[in-house]
């Protein structure tokens, strides 16, 4: 994994908008459905090369494929493993909507809209040609695009179980690890093929709102998450820790997050997964006062912290000044060579036709985040 060594780099979450002709092949759909539509690859592959492309021109360093080939950045297994053959189940309500019912009736958020297979049987892995098409497509999108290194996400068991529900394994346990058993065939493949491998986990931080943590202690759901970083490093077990970065966050949609845990409540256990980088919100303004929490936390030698420095819920184009002063926050603590700047989610985490923030912003903000990461260098390196 490339580091900041004389400048600071740049990077993003992972998904960012796509074609406006490739949304309507995809959205309120399943991932499993989208094999019907013939169309539906050719048009990822021209998607791909486009959107790497902008980022390139955008000047963000470290770049991946937007996710275009993905229905949802946690649903879009559905096609590639066995067991999530049951019918759609709507999610159910986060436990903040209690306390704001008029808000939230008014503004769901973005993954309200998504199929949701049950999982209704054993899990196994089949997805070998699927995600080797993704890997095919980002390197044939990387030829003659400079980058100074190149990533690919995947969903984490534990953002499938706090997505997806179980009707099958006797327990959560069960299920989270099975998941894992079979999730690490895509874990292996996009790292051998050279690419650094995001490990998605909202659920280490979101998964605090899930419904079933109405009537708990933090203590319950640092449980819940311990297990989910075993499931993840049992699936990790053979990729060095310098090929893996994590993203964590409190779940990407504009609202009143007052329900969120603390960084600091979970930032211990997250540290324990064999990920050598932490990607997290620290743009947002329920968030970004807690740049102050590294100055407690001795991090593992070598990790790289990736906090946001764009908010992704919102149209406002940060200030390059603004961002410069977010990263040098960081760097002050940790040090100038163990941070890379990044957007506190993705902007299309799930494929739908209205997005919070525009497309042309999107760009807009990425080449904010290039000047401001320029002048923070400046300030660094000297």
């Amino acid at each position: 994994m490339k580091r900041s060594t004389d400048r600071i780099l740049t990077t993003h979450t992972g998904s960012l908008p796509r074609p406006g002709d490739l949304v309507s092949m995809v959205e309120g759909r399943d991932q499993q459905e989208l094999r019907d539509n013939s169309a539906f690859e050719q048009r990822v592959k021209s998607a791909v090369r486009e959107v790497v492309r902008q980022q390139a021109d955008s000047h963000v360093d470290v770049i991946n494929d937007g996710e275009v080939s993905k229905v949802g950045y946690s649903t879009y297994i559905t096609e590639r493993l066995t067991g999530f053959e049951g019918t759609d189940r709507p999610s159910r309500p986060q436990v903040e909507v209690a306390s704001f019912p008029e808000f939230y009736e008014q503004r769901p958020t973005g993954g309200a809209f998504v199929k949701r297979p049950v999982c209704t049987g054993p899990i196994t892995w089949h997805g070998d040609a699927l995600v080797r098409r993704d890997i095919d497509n980002l390197k044939a999108a990387l030829q003659g695009v400079p980058a100074a290194d190149q990533f690919m996400t995947a969903a984490s068991p534990g953002v499938v179980w706090n997505f997806l529900e179980n009707d099958y394994y006797k327990d959560d346990e069960a299920y989270v690890f099975a998941v894992a058993d079979a999730m690490k065939h895509e874990y292996r493949a996009i790292v051998d093929a050279g690419f650094v491998l995001q490990l998605d986990a909202p659920d280490l931080a979101m998964g605090w709102n899930r419904y079933v943590f109405k009537d708990s202690s933090i203590e319950d759901f640092r449980s819940v998450a311990e297990m989910h970083v075993d499931a993840m490093n049992h699936a990790l077990q053979d990729i060095p820790s310098d090929r893996v970065r994590l993203h964590l966050c409190w779940g990407n949609f504009e609202g009143p997050h007052v329900r969120d845990i603390p960084l600091a409540r979970i930032l211990d256990i997250a540290l324990k997964t064999h990920a050598q980088a932490l990607s997290f919100e620290g743009a947002n303004p329920r968030h970004e006062h807690e740049w102050k929490v590294f100055k407690d936390q001795k991090l593992p030698d070598g990790t790289i912290l990736i906090p946001g420095v764009l908010d992704s819920t919102t149209n406002f184009v940060e200030h390059p000044e603004l961002i410069a002063e977010r990263i040098t926050r960081y760097a002050d603590v940790v040090g100038r060579e163990n941070v890379m700047a990044g957007t506190d989610c993705g902007f299309s985490t799930f494929a739908r036709s209205q997005l919070t923030v525009h497309p042309s912003v999107t760009w807009a903000k990425f080449e904010a985040m290039a000047e401001g990461a320029r002048l923070a260098s400046e300030q660094l390196w000297g």
